[in-house]
C-alpha cells in the first residue's frame, strides 16, 4: 500500500533539525509496550548517534504511520508514504518487524528515487541477514533482552552499506553504499537495473553440455550427501541447482564478496555504483571508534546500538576477508577456527526453501567461479568431512573446470555483449528472478531527462502492480505505455505474464508507430515475442 501525504511534515521535527538525511531503523512493535520500555524495542538504528529523543521520533512516527493505513488496507501491509519533505519506505520483513527507511528529498543531490528500489534494499538486507544469522525473531528468542540481536544487526548492516571500509590511498573513496561521509543510494539513474534478480550468461550448446557434465561430477564428488550448487563466470550465473529465491541471496553474496572482481582489491561489487550512477544523501558521524561502535554507546548496555558489546558476533560482509588459496578454494577467517587445530572454520548458510543450514565452499579457476553447498546434518564430522570433499572435488572437477572456463572465455566478448544498438533496456522476469539489461557505460549514454521520464514511469507501473495485487492477488497486471519525454525520446513500459519490459529510445522517429516497431523488432528477436501486440 502506497500514500501521498503531502501536507504531512513526517520526520522534519528530527531530520531537518539534523545534518543526516536519512534514517534507517529496525523495530519490533512487540517490545517495550510499558511506559519507561520503549528504548527496549528499537533493534538497530541509523546513524547510530542521533539522540534517543530523535530515534523515538522516528519511531513513533513511524508506528503511527503503519496504524494509521492499516484502517484502510488491514491486508495489505503499508509500503511507502510520500511526504513534502520525506520518503518513507516500510518493509514487514518479519511479523511485527519493521524496517523504515526515511529519506530526506533534495534537488541538491537529485535525490529521485523510486520507493520500489529502496524498499528493495531494506529485502535484501533481511535476505542476506537471514542467510547468514537466521531470523530475527528467532535471535529475540534465543536471547530476550535483545542484546545478542542488536550486536548482529548492527555490525550486519553497517558492513553492507560500507562503514568499517577504510578509504582506498588510490582514489579516495569508500566501497560499497558509503563515499566519505556520504551515503549512496539507488537513484533515478539506476533505472534501467533491477535489484532482487540475477543476470545470466547465454551460452552455445556445448558450453551447456560441459557445464552440466560439471554439475553431475560435482554433485558425485559428495557420495551419498545431497550437494546444491552454483556456478558465475565473472559476474553472470551460468548455473544453479537452487531455488529462485536462494539462488538470488547467494548470487547477490558472490557477487558482493567473492567473485573475482568483488576479490579484487579498490573495486566496487556493487553494478550501480559503477559509473557513478548513484544518489548521494548526507550523512554525519557514521564512522565509530576502534571497535566500530560510537564512543558514546560501547558497552553492554541496551542503549549500544551493537548491544552487548561481549557477543560474539560472525561478519560475512566484512571486506577484503576472503582471499584464493593456492588450490583454488577461496578462504576466508571469518567464521573463527577450529579449537584443535587452527584451521578456519566452514562458512555456514541457510537456505530459505528448506530451512537448512548449508556449508558453503567455494572454488574459483579464472573468471570461473564455483559454489558448492553441503547439509551440515549430512557431515558428521565437521569441518574433516567438508575437507574430504573438496579432496574429492580437486581430484576430479579441476579438468572440468578448466575445460568450461575456456569455453565460455572464448564465446566471452566483454562488457557489451548484451549491448543491443539503438536501444537501453532492462527486461526482467519476475517469474524466474533473472534481469538482463544494457551495459552500464551505454546507459550513461542518455540524457538526465530520459532517465527522470523512466524513473517516473516505472514508479507508475510498481503503483498499478501494487494496486492489481491488492485487488486481486492471482490477476497479473498487464500494461503497455509510451510516453514522449521532453527531450523527444520514447518512454516505454510493458509489462505482461510475469515478465517486464523497460526501454528508452533517444534516436527514435517523431511517430509512436515507429517505436512501437522498434519495440516489436526487440521483442521478437530478444524475447521469444512475449512482448509483441500480435
Amino acid at each position: 500500500m502506497q500514500e501521498e501525504i503531502m501536507g504531512l511534515s513526517s520526520a522534519s521535527t528530527t531530520a531537518s533539525a539534523t545534518p543526516e538525511g536519512l534514517q534507517l531503523c529496525i523495530f519490533d512493535l512487540r517490545r517495550g509496550q510499558n511506559e519507561g520500555q520503549e528504548l527496549d524495542k528499537i533493534l538497530f538504528f541509523f546513524p547510530a548517534d542521533l539522540p534517543f529523543s530523535a530515534q523515538f521520533s522516528v519511531i513513533g512516527l513511524s508506528e503511527g504511520l503503519i496504524t494509521f493505513t492499516r484502517i484502510f488496507s488491514p491486508e495489505a501491509a503499508c509500503e511507502a508514504i510520500e511526504a513534502e519533505r520525506h520518503s518513507h519506505v516500510f518493509y514487514e520483513a518479519e511479523p511485527d518487524i519493521w524496517m523504515v527507511m526515511v529519506v530526506e528529498k533534495s534537488k541538491e543531490f537529485e535525490a529521485i528515487w523510486r520507493s520500489d528500489a529502496l524498499r528493495k534494499v531494506l529485502k535484501e538486507v533481511h535476505y542476506l541477514f537471514v542467510m547468514f544469522h537466521g531470523s530475527i525473531r528467532a535471535l529475540l528468542d534465543k536471547d530476550p533482552g535483545g542484546g545478542l540481536t542488536r550486536s548482529h544487526l548492527y555490525y550486519f548492516i553497517m558492513d553492507y552499506l560500507g562503514a568499517f571500509q577504510k578509504r582506498s590511498p588510490f582514489d579516495g573513496c569508500c566501497w560499497d553504499f558509503l563515499v566519505g561521509k556520504k551515503l549512496l543510494l539507488p537513484s533515478f539513474r539506476d533505472c534501467l537495473k533491477e535489484r532482487g534478480t540475477v543476470q545470466m550468461l547465454t551460452v552455445g550448446r556445448e558450453a551447456a553440455i560441459e557445464v552440466q557434465s560439471l554439475v553431475r561430477v560435482l554433485e558425485s564428488c559428495a557420495g551419498n550427501i545431497p550437494c546444491h550448487s552454483l556456478i558465475l563466470f565473472q559476474d553472470l550465473l551460468v548455473s544453479t541447482t537452487l531455488s529462485p529465491d536462494d539462488t538470488v541471496n547467494l548470487f547477490a553474496y558472490a557477487v558482493l564478496r567473492l567473485t573475482p572482481r568483488a576479490l579484487s582489491s579498490g573495486v566496487s561489487s556493487w553494478s550501480y555504483l559503477r559509473k557513478g550512477a548513484t544518489s548521494h544523501v548526507s550523512s554525519s558521524s557514521i564512522l565509530a571508534g576502534p571497535g566500530g561502535v560510537p564512543e558514546q554507546f560501547q558497552g553492554s548496555d541496551v542503549n549500544s546500538p551493537a548491544g552487548d558489546y561481549n557477543y560474539r558476533v560472525i561478519r560475512p560482509l566484512q571486506q577484503n576477508k576472503w582471499s584464493k588459496g593456492k588450490d583454488g578454494f577461496l578462504v576466508t577467517d571469518i567464521w573463527g577456527a577450529e579449537a584443535s587445530n587452527l584451521i578456519s572454520a566452514t562458512p555456514t548458510v541457510l537456505l530459505h526453501q528448506t530451512q537448512e543450514r548449508m556449508y558453503l565452499c567455494a572454488h574459483q579457476h579464472k573468471s570461473l567461479t564455483l559454489i558448492f553447498l553441503i547439509p551440515v546434518s549430512s557431515v558428521l564430522i565437521g569441518d574433516q568431512g567438508v575437507s574430504a570433499v573438496k579432496q574429492q572435488v580437486l581430484e576430479n572437477v579441476s579438468l572440468k573446470l578448466l575445460k568450461v572456463e575456456e569455453k565460455l572465455s572464448k564465446g566471452w566478448v566483454g562488457e557489451n555483449a548484451y549491448h543491443v544498438s539503438g536501444y537501453r533496456y532492462l527486461l526482467v522476469d519476475g517469474d524466474r528472478n533473472v534481469s538482463r539489461a544494457s551495459p552500464a557505460g551505454k546507459v550513461t549514454t542518455l540524457t538526465k531527462d530520459s532517465l527522470l521520464s523512466l524513473s517516473k514511469l516505472r514508479e507508475e507501473v510498481d503503483l498499478e502492480k501494487s494496486r492489481a495485487q491488492s485487488d486481486d492477488a492471482g490477476h497479473e497486471k498487464e500494461l503497455e505505455v509510451s510516453i514522449r519525454a521532453k527531450n523527444n525520446a520514447w518512454v516505454i513500459a510493458r509489462v505482461t505474464r510475469g515478465k517486464e519490459l523497460y526501454m528508452v529510445l533517444e534516436k527514435a522517429n517523431e511517430t509512436l508507430l515507429y517505436a512501437s516497431e522498434a519495440v516489436e523488432k526487440f521483442s521478437n528477436r530478444y524475447c521469444n515475442g512475449a512482448f509483441s501486440l500480435n
